[in-house]
């Protein structure tokens, strides 16, 4: 080989070995320039004086080791459209199974329709699996139906941290850890459609669906930051949109296809079709830069986890889940109750919200590319609170409703958006410490389990907040004179303080 053919694999080999959490990415080259070494610099001078290549060979060779672009070219977008899809297929069935279970006395009162027309890919849903489950055999009067939700939900939440740490230290293997989740998630769905427990559908549906889950979307985003750095926030923006486009088009098929099939047909076929609609997407989920030749496990710092700022960052994340989820419990039956409108109308309000989280998302994604998270965090905190204390507290109307719907799904829905921003400040906090690098990817882990125990307590308040009306009258004509008005006034206090950092960045103590 010539020098410069020398040049490109040694330089290559250099960046290969190169950690994530080490020189920003911004900063790699997304090709090695030829000449970047000289035969002075290696101690092998004769190798270099001695090697020779045809034309052929130093044309291939540049071609295998150079890198695709960050930000943007056909990989990139490639990979960027395959985290969609999963995305979307992935939590959209677990919010399926969710979020009528957060409250079953509440879903045992609601009429089929409600249930059947709400969304389930964003987190405001009323399952069409838990209607079916509480009004067919074999399940009828089986207890702990709430569970198998909360499982699926609260182990893809809470194992992320895990999950993250594995494919972080096992980096070669991650790669196939989206076909690998894939499998486990489509026999999860096979093995519960023979059930006749709700104890099977908790372990199969439930914990078996859950950490298939992590293990198939852990990679997304492991992988997702080196293809995209100063759209970094877009990026993540665009795949969170896909789950709450799913809860637009899914509920609509699988209650489709219960009604034609019945719920074991349909669990068998749509186990069938999630591998096959995600497995195509998966083989572009990819790293951008190669593995290292090296096959050591890679060590991370959880230092991070009792410095100031992520304290800050995540006890407002988990107090701003403990509400979030609340309005996606109850807006159907508060349309219905308060309003008397159709079923069609009330789950309206849900679709709207999904909707409206799909923009939300990709706009706060954008905004964190070019300004400060906790700017983007306090504009989410804004929208949210007066979306839920003006517009749902005082709404006296079906369409003022409907516009706090879209109104929330544009600000609380994109709250999680801004987490690439928290991963940035904490990752870059940590350059000016002694204390050594940390991975922005195990930051956004322990921010998933934080949201889990949110959606874990917003299951066991919502019972609670709705027998506890703070102004309930005779005759409801708004939010607050009505039995949500404990629901209105604990998701616009948790929205608020969800904007902590903001506070607490300007005073300096973050």
């Amino acid at each position: 080989m010539s020098e410069k053919d020398v040049a490109v694999v040694s330089t290559t080999m250099v960046r290969n070995e190169i950690e994530f959490m080490g020189t920003p990415l911004s900063q790699t080259p997304e090709c090695v320039t030829p000449g970047t070494f000289t035969a002075e610099d290696s101690s092998d001078s004769a190798y270099f004086n001695n090697a020779q290549a045809s034309d052929e060979e130093n044309s291939r060779q540049r071609h295998e080791f150079s890198l695709p672009p960050v930000d943007g070219g056909k990989d990139a977008w490639l990979f960027l459209s395959a985290t969609f899809v999963v995305d979307a297929l992935i939590w959209g069935m677990c919010f399926l199974l969710q979020f009528t279970f957060l409250n079953p006395t509440l879903s045992a009162t609601l009429d089929s329709e409600i249930l059947n027309c709400c969304g389930l890919g964003f987190p405001f849903a009323f399952g069409v699996f838990q209607d079916y489950y509480l009004t067919h055999e074999p399940f009828i009067g089986q207890p702990n139906i709430a569970v198998i939700g909360t499982s699926a939900m609260g182990v893809m939440y809470l194992a992320s941290p895990i999950i993250m740490g594995f494919c972080q230290t096992f980096g070669r293997w991650a790669r196939w850890g989206p076909i690998v989740g894939l499998l486990v998630m489509s026999l999860a769905l096979a093995l519960s459609s023979f059930a006749s427990t709700t104890t099977h559908l908790i372990v199969s549906q439930g914990v078996l669906y859950g950490l298939g889950g992590s293990f198939c979307y852990c990679p997304c985003i492991m992988y997702l930051g080196e293809w995209f750095v100063n759209k970094k926030g877009l990026a993540y923006g665009i795949m969170w949109s896909g789950t709450g486009l799913a809860g637009v088009i899914l509920p609509l098929v699988l209650q489709s296809l219960l009604s034609s099939l019945g719920f074991r047909n349909t669990l068998r076929l749509w186990a069938g079709l999630l591998f096959v609609l995600a497995a195509p997407a998966a083989v572009f989920i990819k790293p951008r830069l190669p593995p290292s030749a090296t096959s050591h496990a890679k060590p991370f710092n959880l230092w991070f986890l009792v410095t100031p700022a992520f304290l800050v960052y995540q006890a407002a994340n988990i107090v701003e889940s403990m509400g979030y989820f609340l309005p996606g419990i109850y807006l159907p039956t508060y349309a219905r109750s308060i309003f008397d409108v159709p079923s069609l109308s009330a789950a309206t309000t849900i679709l709207l919200v999904n909707v409206a989280s799909v923009f939300g998302c990709v706009a706060m994604g954008w905004f964190i590319d070019r300004f400060h998270v906790t700017t983007g965090i306090m504009l989410s905190t804004i929208g949210a609170t007066i979306s839920v204390l003006v517009l749902w507290g005082l709404s006296s109307s079906l369409g003022l409703l409907y516009f706090f719907c879209i109104a929330y799904g544009l600000f609380a829905g994109s709250f999680t958006s801004a987490w690439p921003g928290i991963m940035r400040d904490i990752a870059q906090q940590a350059q000016h410490s002694s204390k050594g690098q940390v991975d922005p990817n195990m930051v956004f882990g322990f921010l998933c389990a934080g949201r889990g125990i949110g959606n874990v307590v917003a299951g066991s308040l919502s019972d609670v907040l709705i027998r506890s009306s703070l102004w309930a009258g005779e005759t409801a004509t708004n939010g607050y004179s009505s039995s949500y008005s404990s629901v209105i006034v604990f998701t616009g206090v948790t929205a608020l303080l969800g904007g902590a950092s903001f506070i607490w960045k300007r005073l300096g103590l973050m």
